[in-house]
């Protein structure tokens, strides 16, 4: 959720918060804060990583993170998806600064995080002409597909299509899966 904020929030300013188990980002200046996320989350995230996980074993086009991540376009921006997959040859360096091509980010809804998730993220994604963005809402099990140049998106209720390029076959992941109970 934004923050009011007296300041203008740099990446350097995000990165030297505390890690007390909130998640710190800006976007262009803004800072958002975020709780740590409910056990539905988790579930939902652990499942389309495991998805995307076998898939990539498959089509090796890039790397999973399904973790905490400082990725930064510019001084002044600094997220960290849910879920995203990048350019290997980006993370071979192992320097999250060099880390700036994603082919799919990911983000799964929280009760805090939907406006920036919908919104404020939603723009910066495209914006940096990342080719695929999942909002997941796992209360309306529904995942909305955002592309660069989408005024809408499209919902999607029955199962998400990933077609990303250098890969032979699609990824095919069955929402009823991944919105099954535990």
């Amino acid at each position: 959720m934004g923050m009011p904020a007296s300041r203008y929030y740099t990446a350097d300013m995000v990165r030297a918060l505390p890690d007390d188990g909130n998640r710190y980002e800006t976007i262009h200046g803004e800072l958002f804060v975020t709780p740590s996320p409910r056990i539905l989350h988790q579930v939902v995230a652990q499942r389309l990583a495991l998805a995307l996980e076998n898939y990539l074993s498959r089509e090796p086009i890039g790397t999973l993170f399904f973790t905490a991540a400082d990725i930064s376009w510019n001084s002044v921006t600094l997220v960290q998806p849910d879920l995203f997959v990048a350019a290997t040859d980006e993370v071979r360096t192992m320097e999250w600064e060099k880390v700036k091509t994603l082919f799919l980010t990911v983000e799964v809804l929280s009760p805090s995080s939907a406006r920036a998730d919908r919104f404020v993220k939603r723009r910066l994604y495209q914006e940096q002409k990342i080719p695929l963005y999942w909002i997941v809402d796992c209360d309306a099990r529904a995942v909305e597909v955002w592309t660069p140049d989408a005024l809408f998106p499209v919902v999607e209720e029955d199962r998400i299509v990933w077609r990303p390029d250098g890969a032979e076959a699609p990824c095919i992941i069955e929402l009823a899966e991944v919105f099954a109970p535990v």
